[in-house]
């Protein structure tokens, strides 16, 4: 893909970091650090800042709850006292862009999405580079190591210029979930192919049974990712070398396409107004064929107080596009304020959050795919599953094929914003080649402006 946002070539790149990272109290000093090194004398000590106390700021999800709910187990290990905050993503989104901007923000640690705050972050350098803490013994845990981490979740976590200023915490490939019940009833097989998808969704189309063929967001911002799946697939990307949109190619548009002929003719009444929830509702009443969505969603499908299809899931790799096949990605790591003045106690809570335990945790609720490469082999995480184990082998499939499924900038909520504009306008009737053409031609300024400032 000639996206210069890609992450091609990463692992000769990101083995070079962690050595570097051996070494990195030269490669960026952080505020304190003069002070940690007075104080930076023998072993590794997780109580060593007993009595401090730290603010978290969390996404609301499975995953801040599951975090949350273990906070007392990080306050026994450390003797920190841990305040913490989740918020819908949204709100969480705009509050820390207004906290970092005021230049002091309440929180210490804080959770953000990769694919939405990376670039923005990064390029403000409000998060603190985690090298020269990994580096000094006293306050990293000799079973910490980034080698553990999976490479997607690193892609993620690293910067253009090197730095690492996060640590990640879960990827999020995106699937095809189907229903079984419904596909062995018509005798029709998972699609292998974007044509046979199509195809598909058609042939399980029943409006008079209240049953689509195919749902996923159409709601504008909300369902960029929807039609980046299949981008991806059919080549396509975000941006070229020379900074110059590629949202009006032929890969762009015939995605395009099929994001309006999948929902417009094989989706549910009143799609345009669908986000992931709307989506996860309808299919787990079993009036969804195919669901196209993150894998993280899961653990609802198998829950019998929410769904009416437990047993009967199916969990798909991203059928082939006509160039590639491919799975979007998107994720969420933990970093620390560039502003805190705790950012010592603030790294041990990070380290604690991305440790095996939590991670296999979230393995075993299905809450997301965990970057950390040892959950994958832990025998009680995978003996408590709370769904089957195909979702497991779908995730792992997935995670070998993901490619990030919107472009690293500045930005990206206006990208979702305009773009999706023109996404839910294609489910009303309007010409994909032409609201591509009038998107790009509106966002192409944007981009460049936040490129130069």
């Amino acid at each position: 893909m000639a996206d210069q946002h890609n992450f091609g070539g990463y692992a000769n790149r990101r083995r070079r970091l962690v050595q570097a990272g051996l070494g990195a109290v030269a490669l960026g000093a952080i505020p304190g650090a003069g002070q940690r090194a007075a104080r930076a004398q023998g072993a590794f000590d997780w109580k060593r800042y007993k009595g401090e106390k730290i603010e978290v700021f969390h996404v609301k999800s499975p995953r801040g709850d599951l975090l949350t709910k273990y906070h007392k187990e990080f306050e026994d290990l450390t003797g920190i006292t841990v305040g913490s905050e989740s918020t819908p993503e949204q709100q969480q989104r705009q509050k820390v862009v207004i906290e970092f901007n005021s230049g002091n923000t309440s929180f210490d640690v804080v959770e953000f999405a990769y694919h939405v705050q990376k670039r923005m972050l990064g390029k403000s350098r409000w998060l603190v580079d985690t090298r020269p803490l990994i580096a000094d013994k006293s306050l990293t845990d000799p079973a910490f190591s980034l080698a553990e981490f999976s490479v997607g979740g690193m892609n993620w976590a690293t910067q253009p210029d090197g730095r690492i200023d996060s640590i990640p915490f879960n990827i999020d490939p995106w699937v095809l979930y189907y229903n079984k019940e419904l596909f062995d009833a018509r005798n029709v097989a998972y699609p292998r192919n974007f044509a046979e998808m199509i195809d598909v969704a058609a042939r399980l189309n029943d409006p008079a049974k209240g049953i689509c063929g195919f749902v996923a967001r159409g709601l504008k911002n909300a369902n960029l990712p929807v039609w980046s799946s299949f981008l991806l697939g059919y080549g396509g990307g975000f941006i070229d070398g020379n900074g110059k949109l590629m949202t009006e190619t032929a890969e762009a548009i015939n995605a395009a396409k099929m994001y309006q002929t999948l929902l417009a003719k094989s989706g549910p009444p009143g799609v345009a107004g669908f986000n992931w929830n709307e989506s996860q509702s309808l299919f787990a009443q079993g009036k969804a064929a195919m669901w196209l969505d993150g894998i993280g969603f899961a653990q609802p499908l198998e829950d019998p107080n929410k769904s009416r299809i437990v047993g009967k899931v199916g969990y798909g790799v991203m059928p082939a596009g006509p160039k590639q096949q491919a799975s979007a990605m998107f994720g969420n790591g933990h970093g620390i304020s560039s502003f805190s003045k705790k950012q010592q106690p603030a790294w041990l809570y990070v380290q604690w959050a991305s440790n095996k335990t939590n991670q296999a945790r979230m393995l075993q609720a299905a809450a997301g795919a965990p970057v950390h490469n040892s959950a994958y082999a832990n025998p009680e995480a995978l003996a408590a599953l709370k769904v089957p184990k195909a979702w497991i082998d779908c995730m792992v499939a997935s995670a070998r094929i993901s490619i990030p499924g919107l472009p690293v900038i500045v930005p990206v909520t206006e990208f979702r914003d305009v773009f999706g504009i023109a996404l839910t306008n294609m489910l009303n009737g309007a010409d994909p080649a032409a609201e591509m053409k009038r998107a790009t031609a509106e966002f192409q300024p944007i981009l460049d402006k936040s490129e130069k400032s």
